[in-house]
């Protein structure tokens, strides 16, 4: 039986320091200056022989209703709802604020099991805060430094002691962490496994309603929106099921990532972080969305963005954000026209028009990304790639250089995630770029291909009369 803990506390104590550390990776965000932390994130946490979930929440600040201030701080009350226990985090160089006693009566009003953690009290400075943590009335705090893993023994007796069902339990299931094994078989070539849940990545420029789309799918507000341009800066992962067409269920990981602008325009160090990890989760994931903004479209980032998508191998959704301000058949019909034009390395990638406000197109949008899953996923098999390979030479067969004529002897495809095309032939190194995407957009037409970057590679046969390649035979 697993558990949840919640991170509460106000801003800059160390709790996304405290995450990372007990997720074992730097997942959160983590800066000198306060409130970096907004949407609340979960990890799977590891501690000893302890296996449970972790939430990283935004610094609690007392602020007037309707500021972005407040909605972080609705999130953190919602994590405190879901938790089974709360790590409430102080910062023992500081020692206890007003805002601290102000907010463990807040805390204290949930009636789940508090441990009080003085963070920061590494050497001297930090002896005085400790000792003032105990007028909160938690009882004995536990002294210990997220960032040199310091009391992490004292952090797993007193866990042990708040949940004593919960651990006895923990401590005897078996070992296994789902985020390593996703991750690690990855690109294992194989075909399409549906028993793993489908990683999906949100990508696109800030402002572009990434979390308002988000929040329309999973039918709650888990993800903090608003007016304002670039509130999301963690990478954050969400867990859910779709229900397809057939009755069957799907699990996905959906990812909401920070809004990615022109490098020349990233000043902050803040923001070099969030688009950093914006960056990682399109490394992790299997299919990317780039949404873009319907009123003002593939502009240049938005293109940027997709080249990035394709050169990392992902499978590739547009989708069309707002699209209730526009609703225009013609204006779709020339979008997708402008898509395949600007984009020739995604030829025939799906545009689907959506709305996270209204909610409108998101069936054809979730059809979109699961089968453009499962053609990243196809495998064609090598009977039928010759038999169209053969019928392509004998119209139109590859150039000559320097009067010898190239010879394409067959093509297979050794693997998938994306589809990896090798030829083998004779001096293929002079094959011209613009044959290799003749080949390409051949394959990509016949065998349905659309949507997914495709990969070719070049194998040269060996030359039996070549002297300065043959064995010598004793």
């Amino acid at each position: 039986m697993s558990f949840t803990i919640a991170i509460i506390g106000r801003p800059n104590v160390g709790k996304s320091t405290l995450f990372n550390r007990l997720v074992g990776k730097k997942l959160a965000l983590v800066d000198d200056r306060p409130g970096v932390t907004r949407d609340r994130r979960e990890g799977d946490a590891k501690l000893a022989d302890l296996r449970f979930t972790i939430i990283d929440t935004a610094g609690l600040e007392q602020n007037d209703e309707g500021v972005l201030s407040e909605r972080m701080r609705q999130q953190t009350e919602a994590a405190v709802e879901l938790a089974d226990a709360i790590f409430f985090v102080i910062d023992a160089r500081v020692g206890v604020t007003p805002s601290d006693r102000h907010f463990a009566a807040l805390v204290r009003r949930s009636g789940k099991p508090i441990m009080l953690l003085a963070n920061k009290a590494e050497g001297k400075q930090g002896e005085q805060g400790t000792y003032e943590a105990f007028g909160l009335g938690f009882g004995d705090p536990i002294a210990m430094s997220a960032e040199h893993g310091e009391g992490l023994g004292e952090l797993y007796d007193a866990i042990c002691a708040a949940l004593p069902e919960e651990t006895a339990l923990v401590a005897e299931e078996e070992e296994y962490d789902e985020e390593r094994k996703t991750f690690d078989d990855e690109e294992d070539g194989t075909e399409l496994d549906v028993t793993k849940p489908m990683r999906i990545a949100v990508v696109g420029r800030p402002n572009a309603g990434k979390s308002t789309l988000l929040n329309r799918i999973l039918g709650e507000e888990r993800l903090l929106t608003g007016p304002e341009a670039g509130i999301t800066r963690d990478s954050i992962s969400i867990e859910s099921e779709w229900t397809l067409p057939d009755g069957a269920i799907r699990k996905v990981k959906l990812f909401d990532t920070a809004g990615l602008r022109k490098r020349a325009m990233v000043q902050d160090k803040l923001e070099k972080l969030a688009a950093a990890d914006a960056l990682r989760a399109v490394r992790f994931a299997e299919v990317v969305v780039v949404l873009l903004d319907a009123t003002i479209p593939f502009e240049k980032q938005d293109l940027t963005i997709v080249d990035l998508v394709a050169r990392e191998g992902r499978a590739l959704v547009i989708g069309l954000n707002k699209w209730d301000l526009v609703n225009d058949q013609v204006k779709l019909k020339e979008l997708r026209e402008e898509a395949d034009r600007l984009l020739p390395q995604v030829r025939g990638m799906p545009v689907v028009p959506v709305s996270g406000l209204t909610g409108q197109g998101l069936a054809k949008f979730q059809a979109a990304i699961i089968k453009v899953h499962e053609t990243w996923n196809r495998r064609v098999s090598t009977g039928k790639i010759n038999r169209w390979l053969g019928a392509v030479i004998e119209k139109t067969p590859p150039p000559a250089v320097s009067g010898w004529r190239i010879k394409i002897r067959y093509m297979t495809q050794p693997k998938a995630r994306p589809p990896h095309f090798v030829i083998f032939g004779n001096q293929l190194d002079e094959l011209p770029t613009s044959y290799e995407r003749f080949l390409m957009n051949g394959l990509r037409e016949t065998f349905d291909l659309k949507g997914v970057p495709l990969r070719i590679t070049k194998r040269n046969s060996s030359n039996p009369f070549d002297k300065s390649k043959r064995r010598r035979i004793k």
